[in-house]
C-alpha cells in the first residue's frame, strides 16, 4: 500500500524523500524513484529535482502493472543478434533496466519477455546503460561470461551520439576535457576539479545549424554518468529537453547513433547504427 505524504515546505523531490522516509537507505529511495514508484500528485516522477510546492500529495510505493497482454504487445527493435550478443534501439521514455522488482516496463525486461518462449526463459546482461530519455543503441550479453568479454574492450570501443543544443558552438568542432563528479545530494554530475572528480573527454562537431539550435555529432572516450548532458551544459550548449542540465522540452534531443565494439568470440570489431527517429529530428525541424 503507498505512503502518502502532504508537503508543508517547498523542496526537492528527492530531498523530500530523504527527509520522510526514515529507516530507508539513501541508495533505495533513489532507486524508487528511479523505478517510477514514486508519484506527484497522482503523476508518477523520477526526476530528483522535481519542484514540489506546499500541497502537494506525494505517493511512494505506486506500482504500476502491466497485464501478460500489454507486455506482448509491447516490441523493441532489434538491429543485430547472435548466440553472444543483442543489440536494440531503445525508443526515449524507456528505462534500460530496472533499479528494483516492482516495474516491469524498462528494456531489460521487455526484451527478456519478446525473446522468451513458454517456460524457455531467456537470460540477459546489460552491457551498459543509456538515460530514460536518449533513445538508440543499447547493447545486450547473452551470459555473464559474455558481457564480462565485452567490457573487458569496453575502452576501446566507439561511442557516437547526436545532439540537438541550445545556439551555436563557437567552434566547428572541438574537445571537452573536463573532469567530472557526482553530487549524490543533488543526483547530478558537476564539471571541474574535486576529490572524487573523474577525468572525462567528450568530442563534438557541429553538423547543422539553425538560428537558435544546433545538431552536433558527439564522440565520447569515456562513458561517465550524464557526461554528453554535462559536458554540452558546461560548454553553455545544454541538450534541448534536458530538464537537469538545461530548460524543459518536448523531449531530450540526444540520441546513441553508432556503437563500435570487439565481438566477445569473434574478437573482430563489430559496428552498430541506426539513425535518429523522426520526432527527434522534429526538435530541430530536420525532416
Amino acid at each position: 500500500m503507498a505512503e502518502k505524504f502532504i508537503v508543508k515546505e517547498k523542496s526537492k523531490l528527492l530531498e523530500f524523500l530523504f527527509k520522510h522516509l526514515t529507516g530507508w537507505s539513501k541508495k533505495t529511495i533513489k532507486q524508487r524513484l528511479q523505478s517510477s514508484s514514486v508519484a506527484v500528485n497522482s503523476e508518477i516522477s523520477t526526476k530528483h529535482d522535481y519542484a514540489l510546492n506546499v500541497g502537494d500529495v506525494v505517493e511512494v510505493g505506486i506500482v504500476k502493472k502491466t497485464s501478460p497482454q500489454q507486455q506482448r504487445a509491447q516490441k523493441l527493435e532489434i538491429i543485430y543478434q547472435d548466440r553472444d550478443i543483442i543489440a536494440i534501439n531503445k525508443p526515449a521514455g524507456l528505462l534500460s533496466v530496472g533499479n528494483t522488482t516492482e516495474s516491469k516496463e524498462h528494456a531489460l525486461a521487455i526484451l527478456r519477455n519478446q525473446l522468451s518462449r513458454g517456460k524457455n526463459k531467456v537470460k540477459l546482461w546489460p552491457v551498459h546503460r543509456l538515460d530514460k530519455d536518449t533513445s538508440g543503441i543499447l547493447l545486450f550479453a547473452t551470459s555473464k561470461e559474455m558481457r564480462e568479454r565485452v567490457m573487458d574492450k569496453w575502452p576501446v570501443s566507439e561511442k557516437i551520439y547526436l545532439a540537438i543544443v541550445e545556439g551555436t558552438p563557437q567552434n566547428k568542432t572541438g574537445t571537452i576535457d573536463q573532469p567530472l563528479w557526482q553530487d549524490e545530494k543533488e543526483y547530478q554530475m558537476h564539471v571541474g576539479k574535486h576529490p572524487e572528480a573523474k577525468p572525462a573527454i567528450t568530442h563534438f562537431e557541429v553538423k547543422q545549424t539553425t538560428p537558435e539550435r544546433s545538431l552536433l555529432e558527439v564522440k565520447i572516450e569515456t562513458g561517465r554518468q550524464h557526461q554528453i548532458r554535462a559536458h554540452l551544459a558546461w560548454l553553455g550548449h545544454s541538450i534541448i529537453g534536458d530538464e537537469r542540465y538545461g530548460t524543459k522540452g518536448e523531449r531530450m534531443g540526444l540520441h546513441a547513433k553508432k556503437l563500435t565494439i570487439i565481438h566477445p568470440v569473434k574478437k573482430k570489431p563489430i559496428s552498430f547504427e541506426v539513425d535518429a527517429p523522426r520526432d527527434f529530428y522534429a526538435i530541430i525541424r530536420i525532416i
